[in-house]
């Protein structure tokens, strides 16, 4: 399914704080930290099945209140980290929201049966010779 990650911002909420790390005195009167927070219960964007498939595989990340949190503070501004964080909400999203392919189950062929069991008997041989018993 499309995500289409330019409404589903409109329903993000973004909150700033003072970051740790590196920026000199940078970090200590500017708010570059992001935190993205995105109800997901609440949202008019997601689906049913969407938003049952992000709780499910999300579900470390969501609060109990059904709130997805992302944070960013690896970027010196305040909006390389808003982009950041934006980047990393679309991964996520697109991670949960993929449905992988089913696996068919196969036969092994009688040639790799044959060839295992051929392989079995050469190594109790091996094993019989080197105790003395023959």
């Amino acid at each position: 399914m499309k995500l289409d990650i330019d409404k589903l911002m409109n329903e993000c909420t973004f909150t700033t704080v003072r970051s740790s790390g590196s920026g000199g005195q940078n970090v200590n009167k500017v708010e570059t930290k992001v935190t993205l927070f995105l109800n997901i219960a609440q949202s008019q964007v997601l689906s049913d099945v969407q938003k049952q498939s992000i709780l499910e595989k999300l579900k470390n990340r969501i609060n109990k209140d059904g709130i997805l949190q992302i944070s960013s503070d690896v970027e010196r501004s305040q909006i390389m980290n808003k982009k950041a964080v934006v980047i990393k909400l679309e991964k996520l999203l697109i991670k949960a929201l993929h449905i992988g392919e089913k696996r068919i189950a196969t036969k092994r062929t009688l040639k790799s049966i044959q060839k295992r069991l051929d392989d079995k008997k050469r190594q109790a041989e091996k094993k019989r010779l080197r105790s003395g018993d023959f």
